[in-house]
């Protein structure tokens, strides 16, 4: 079994760092590889055509970018590049036992999230 995730957040794919399920913008499960790849080359295709940024670190995860899509971090006092990213996994992966139901195409992005730059409750010293 393999999954396809779509995500939107403040980090590439291949740092998943704590929270990064939250991130999660659609999951879509396929019984082969072949199956699962031609979906993510059917997304990668939608992704690279409406953003100017790319980088793909591994193979079976991509992030997209548009540099002007940035949110603003109260924690680290700073702007953090928004990532639309992409990837494909397999169920012997231990990161991914997702529940893939139905998740919103599109949601609204909280501008006020806990900053994953950060430890829990950490400011940034000036």
């Amino acid at each position: 079994m393999y999954q396809v995730v779509k995500m939107y957040g403040d980090f590439e794919p291949w740092w998943l760092l704590e929270g990064w399920q939250d991130d999660i913008v659609m999951c879509d499960t396929f019984d082969n590889y072949q199956e699962a790849l031609a979906f993510y080359k059917r997304e990668w295709q939608k992704l690279s055509q409406n953003l100017s940024g790319c980088k793909e670190k591994k193979r079976g995860m991509v992030a997209f970018w548009d540099p002007n899509d940035q949110r603003w971090c109260e924690e680290c006092e700073d702007y953090l590049q928004q990532y639309h990213s992409l990837l494909i996994l397999n169920r012997t992966e231990e990161l991914i036992l997702l529940p893939c139901g139905k998740f919103p195409q599109k949601r609204q992005i909280k501008t006020s999230k806990q900053c994953k730059l950060l430890p829990k409750g950490k400011k940034r010293k000036n």
